[in-house]
């Protein structure tokens, strides 16, 4: 058992620090689309495209990202009593709050989900079966959804990447979670 939960944790954070590294980059993209807009808006028509696509870029780097940040433990802690307690106590409260993540982290992809069915033109009240349906053939796409902008992209890109990260900040906290039953065993990690 223990080592299997070494392999889940050794897997999950192996992914999600090369998808952490990858994403930190994409900060230079970000500025790059912000620096179009500044330009295009002082120099030649303004476009109407620069602005969305920089917000879809950040809820992508703050997504995708998120779960480096807790691997790395950089997340941001009320650190009034945690600092000075032992690493065991850390890890006997940590199993408790993350608990309360993963709950929250549910219910956040749960909604993803379902943001994301109706974006591919599901009015329905069960999105899981949806995308089964749609990988079984059972279901088929109805009208995409988009941006009520003068754009218009289609939302279901975006909504699909905060479910991938949603997943991966989830499996992320399961990881953080077997740390700490380790830790709180006495085993090694």
């Amino acid at each position: 058992m223990v080592r299997l939960m070494r392999q889940f944790i050794h897997v999950v954070d192996a992914i999600n620090y090369r998808m952490g590294r990858f994403v930190m980059y994409c900060i230079f993209v970000l500025m790059g689309v912000l620096l179009w807009s500044s330009v295009s808006k002082t120099f030649f028509l303004p476009s109407l495209w620069t602005l969305e696509l920089a917000q879809f870029i950040m809820v992508g780097y703050y997504i995708l990202g998120g779960p480096y940040s807790i691997q790395l433990g950089s997340n941001v802690r009320m650190d009034l009593f945690y600092g000075s307690w032992s690493a065991r106590k850390k890890a006997r409260f940590d199993v408790l709050t993350v608990l309360f993540l993963i709950f929250y982290l549910c219910v956040l992809l749960y909604g993803a989900v379902s943001s994301t069915a109706y974006s591919l033109g599901y009015w329905g009240s069960e999105p899981f079966s949806f995308f089964a349906g749609l990988v079984t053939g059972t279901e088929e796409v109805g009208r995409l959804e988009r941006s009520p902008t003068a754009w218009r992209p289609y939302l279901w890109p975006v909504k699909s990447v905060m479910i991938f990260g949603l997943f991966l900040m989830l499996l992320q906290c399961v990881s953080e979670l077997l740390k700490d039953v380790l830790r709180l065993r006495g085993e090694a990690i």
